[in-house]
């Protein structure tokens, strides 16, 4: 059985689940409001074994029906113009979660996102980010929390290339994964498939390659 707090993730962030066989275009609010960055994702869709739920805005919803029918494996990349963004990507990703994240050592201290010394990316959330520094104060690697809404937040690593094989990311993603869960969400993890380091790092935290999938309309 689904647990249900990713239950409750995926219906508020798509706004439905989960749906039978096949490809199921629905339309949510939320692909119209500021994502967590503040930057809009206009399309997103997870994918669990035969049926996928595409979550676009309401507006939308019958011209992208209407597409799939008509393109069908040419979807994609009729997508971001369909829902208004002509200029934008489509990005493809593993989808990963975990109720039982790996039992690795903290390793980070969570820190606020605005302090000077982090890398840009980290800068862009709005509350703590969990950071290990080196013995000069320096940042090696962070976690920050991509939380969507109150039932499911993803997790983003990053690691500056010289602190690179110690282990760091798959202890700072542990370490996240179970502040979420203490948080009463349940933790999630997307990587593009190609991205080896990526999916070694969320096998080693404890969150397993169960299958699913998940694509979206991003900005370039």
């Amino acid at each position: 059985m689904l647990d249900r707090r990713l239950y409750l993730h995926l219906v508020t962030w798509l706004g439905q689940w989960p749906a039978g066989p096949g490809l199921h275009v629905v339309g949510s609010r939320r692909r119209g409001r500021p994502a967590w960055d503040g930057r809009l994702r206009p399309a997103i869709a997870v994918r669990a074994g035969d049926s996928t739920v595409l979550s676009v805005p309401p507006e939308r919803v019958a011209a992208i029906r209407a597409l799939a029918r008509d393109l069908e494996a040419g979807l994609l990349a009729a997508l971001p113009a369909a829902v208004g963004q002509p200029g934008w990507v489509v990005h493809h990703d593993t989808f990963r979660w975990s109720l039982a994240p790996a039992p690795l050592p903290d390793v980070g201290e969570w820190t606020d996102p605005a302090d000077p010394i982090l890398p840009s990316w980290l800068h862009l959330f709005d509350r703590e980010v969990l950071v290990v520094r080196d013995a000069d104060g320096g940042y090696l690697a962070g976690v920050g929390v991509k939380r969507h809404d109150a039932h499911g937040h993803e997790l983003a690593v990053g690691t500056v290339p010289a602190a690179r094989g110690r282990g760091l990311a798959r202890r700072l993603v542990a370490q996240a994964a179970r502040r979420v869960l203490d948080e009463g969400a349940v933790p999630t993890y997307r990587h593009n498939p190609a991205n080896v380091a990526s999916a070694r790092v969320a096998a080693a935290a404890g969150f397993p390659d169960r299958g699913w999938r998940s694509f979206g309309v991003y900005p370039p």
